[in-house]
């Protein structure tokens, strides 16, 4: 069965790992054909090394909805990755991602959504509740007779990437601090970006006799790190990682944006992002943790805290080497 995978906004963290797993994994290389990135920025560095691993590089032209059904007509693809891009008009952008793929036929789909967003509110954490309202767009196409989009759909709701830390690098390498605005009280469990990279994977080339694996197809996975932590204890577990005392700091809102803005090449609507989750914490909505999904897709177990700080230690302390990131299977 022939296997032809689109993944969007592969200029980004997310869709730039996926995509580059699956160019590289022995296991994941022979479960499909051939692999397009869709790019907001198709001439970014990340699009020239996917290019180099295998990947065909396609632009995408904001506000062009039947012309990107037609690019992915004429892909050939019969799964699409569907990944809300870093940018101002995410939400705009993703809605009409979600058209050109009902209107092209994609039979099977993976959206890439947001843990905790089903938790925000609309007038407190906007950026946050975008994602339900993109989840509701993505799986209306399930009824929709129009369309053979939504036959197999998947929704994955990722966590906070502990990836965001490394922002907080340069105070942990100057000051020995994590200066975090999440309270004292309410925990949260950050997860390995490779984490998500490694279920979407398994999702975007497992095979079934209705498009994408029955194990995995109609799924909404929800997927958390595997250990709930409060700000204390993330930086103990970064302690003992490091080799050399780290301390956590509850610092405020106000502060907390002044550090991503002066630190983060984010776009600022990521920034927003950041701070609603933060926010999530505070008000104790995030104390829970969700392994199953990723047990149940991959077999193994979610990378700890403490094997995360080892990966980047380099980051956190000076004069030492950063491994690369853990995609592993």
């Amino acid at each position: 069965m022939s296997r032809k995978i689109c993944v969007t906004a592969v200029d980004g963290h997310t869709g730039h790992l996926i995509t580059e797993l699956l160019l590289t994994d022995d296991h994941f290389k022979k479960q499909f054909d051939s692999v397009c990135g869709i790019s907001l920025h198709p001439d970014a560095e990340r699009c020239k090394e996917l290019e180099k691993l295998g990947a065909k590089i396609v632009p995408h032209m904001p506000g062009k909805v039947k012309e990107m059904a037609n690019t992915l007509k004429e892909t050939g693809a019969d799964v699409v990755c569907l990944i809300p891009p870093a940018h101002k008009n995410k939400y705009k952008i993703t809605h009409e991602l979600i058209e050109a793929t009902k209107q092209a036929n994609v039979p099977n789909a993976c959206f890439v959504s947001s843990a905790g967003a089903d938790l925000a509110e609309k007038d407190k954490q906007p950026r946050l509740r975008e994602f339900i309202e993109l989840e509701s767009l993505f799986m209306s196409s399930k009824g929709d007779p129009s369309t053979s989009t939504g036959h197999s759909p998947v929704v994955v709701r990722a966590g906070f990437y502990a990836e965001n830390l490394l922002l907080y690098a340069p105070q942990a390498k100057e000051e020995g601090k994590l200066p975090l605005p999440v309270g004292k009280q309410h925990k949260f469990a950050p997860m390995a970006l490779g984490d998500l990279a490694q279920v979407v994977a398994h999702v975007l080339t497992g095979k079934g006799k209705h498009g994408f694996s029955d194990a995995h197809r109609g799924q909404l996975m929800v997927l958390t790190g595997p250990m709930l932590a409060a700000g204390e204890e993330l930086a103990t577990a970064a302690s003992q990682a490091l080799g050399s005392k780290l301390q956590f700091s509850d610092i405020s809102e106000e502060e907390a944006k002044k550090v991503l803005q002066a630190q983060s090449e984010s776009d600022e609507s990521e920034l927003e992002y950041l701070l609603e989750y933060y926010s999530l914490v505070r008000e104790g909505k995030t104390n829970y943790i969700s392994t199953t999904a990723f047990h149940d897709v991959t077999g193994s177990h979610p990378q700890e805290p403490t094997d995360f700080f080892k990966t980047y230690k380099g980051e956190f302390t000076p004069h030492q080497t950063t491994k690369k990131r853990k995609t592993s299977k």
